[in-house]
């Protein structure tokens, strides 16, 4: 077990204030939460944020950790906790206690010191869990299923997806945890979006790959693209280049805001495999001898 430096992870000084230590949890839990951020590890930081703001906030808890802290222990040191630790406090779990902390928490106030309290105050543990959802039920919503492992034995449960949901959102289903004395913990559930045949996702934006023919590049065209609503129709300006990027808004996934999506022009050559087709390519060669495609190159 390693020793965690709580002032370390709210990014505050050990003569911090009440006021500062609840500022700074309320910017990092903002930064971190789940729901809104894109950070790999978002969820194990914002478990971190939360289980130092839980000891900071409160006076007795964090007397006691600033008495074990004094004693030498930094962050990443291999720590066990003092058989004395806690010797005149008495700590007190209310409803939100013991839910989803690390051992380094549980072995100080969740049961390893000696003045530690657990009763029927305690809920269960909060399970995770990942589900891997399509594209089109992440912009309609409707309903998945998935299957939990718990210690009385697997269970499956159907999951309601809201519309618009995005890629790493999670789900919190209460009281579908591990049960325990004063009630089950929560399941909470972190969304994947599977990949697409047509569609990438950026965000809440989608991008469309679109095959176009040169002469629909060249001179212009009206073509159907297929949207997460439906297909559409979009024109293709005259003398579009391969590359080009095309927005239709709030065809992306639903939200505040909806997202857009981005279509990006592919040109396709048609292969010249017979005679009267190379001759048609040979005869556009000539009549654009003076197109120098590569002239940015010299």
């Amino acid at each position: 077990m390693k020793f965690s430096d709580y002032y370390d992870t709210l990014g505050v000084s050990e003569q911090a204030t009440t006021d500062e230590i609840k500022s700074a949890y309320r910017k990092l839990a903002r930064k971190y939460h789940p729901d809104v951020s894109k950070e790999k590890d978002a969820e194990e930081r914002f478990k971190a944020i939360n289980e130092a703001h839980e000891v900071l906030k409160d006076a007795e808890k964090r007397k006691a950790y600033d008495q074990l802290k004094r004693s030498g222990f930094r962050a990443g040191d291999d720590f066990r906790p003092p058989p004395d630790f806690g010797q005149g406090y008495d700590f007190h779990f209310g409803d939100n206690d013991g839910g989803g902390f690390s051992d380094f928490f549980e072995s100080l106030f969740g049961g390893g010191g000696p003045r530690a309290r657990r009763g029927p105050t305690r809920r269960g543990r909060d399970l995770e869990a990942r589900l891997s959802i399509p594209l089109d039920v992440a912009y309609a919503g409707g309903t998945q299923r998935v299957t939990v492992s718990r210690r009385d034995g697997p269970k499956s449960l159907d999951v309601r997806i809201p519309a618009g949901i995005a890629h790493g959102q999670t789900i919190r289903l209460a009281g579908q945890g591990e049960a325990g004395p004063a009630g089950s913990g929560d399941l909470l559930i972190t969304i994947e979006i599977a990949p697409h045949r047509w569609f990438e996702l950026d965000g809440r934006d989608v991008v469309l790959k679109l095959p176009v023919a040169p002469w629909e590049a060249a001179l212009g065209a009206t073509v159907e693209v297929p949207t997460l609503a439906g297909r559409v129709s979009l024109r293709i300006p005259e003398g579009s280049q391969n590359g080009r990027k095309m927005r239709l808004r709030e065809k992306g996934l639903p939200g505040q805001p909806a997202g857009d999506q981005y279509v990006v022009l592919e040109i396709q050559t048609p292969p010249a495999s017979k005679d009267m087709e190379r001759r048609f390519y040979e005869a556009m060669r000539d009549e654009f001898a003076a197109f120098r495609p590569r002239a940015a190159l010299e």
